[in-house]
């Protein structure tokens, strides 16, 4: 049996803005740096493999919490958000004819100007996750996370979310059957790992 986890990466300054990253290369804030060098993974996820995005917010949460270098694919870059990059989603809700819309309400073919698609995203991931052979921890952004769990869950970006993803707590995904764990997994604080 085959299992991933999913952890979002640390606050970035754009994240605290309510700006919409995507591709920007965003990095960790300096209060987001300090929080996660006290966590670390709890058993037995920090036997797994470490997995994160190319993109630096993701590859250092994954050194942090890991304590080594991850490997890094570019199929868990976060979804190009396209002209809405760097936008704030609440300007873009109160601006006329702007297409920008809540999460519930987007199905698997939304897609913001130039960016790409749930759709789109997922077909980039399915090929990398379907080649795992061990269980691995995949440090990555809230984009990649909802397609992967959204898949897991049955869910069609059709209405509220069955999940709702918060930080520093590992989201698992049974790749043999593509089912969810109940509950995510907390990471756990360094001191308490020794």
């Amino acid at each position: 049996m085959t299992k991933l986890a999913l952890l979002r990466h640390g606050h970035t300054a754009w994240n605290r803005a309510g700006q919409i990253q995507g591709r920007s290369d965003i990095p960790l804030d300096a209060e987001a740096r300090k929080e996660l060098a006290g966590y670390a993974l709890p058993v037995p996820w920090e036997q797994a493999e470490l997995w994160s995005s190319p993109l630096a917010r993701a590859r250092e949460t994954a050194e942090l919490v890991a304590a080594h270098k991850p490997k890094t694919d570019p199929a868990l870059t976060e979804m190009n958000w396209g002209d809405w990059e760097g936008k704030r989603g609440v300007d873009l809700l109160a601006q006329n004819g702007s297409g920008y819309r809540h999460i519930e309400d987007w199905g698997w073919d939304y897609r913001p100007p130039n960016g790409e698609s749930p759709q789109e995203v997922w077909h980039r991931l399915r090929p990398w996750a379907e080649g795992l052979k061990t269980d691995a921890v995949a440090v990555c952004h809230i984009g990649i996370m909802r397609v992967l769990l959204a898949r897991a869950h049955g869910w069609h970006f059709d209405g509220p979310a069955p999940f709702r993803i918060k930080r520093n707590r590992l989201f698992i995904i049974d790749l043999d059957n593509w089912t969810p764990a109940p509950e995510p997994v907390r990471l756990v604080l360094r001191e308490a790992a020794r």
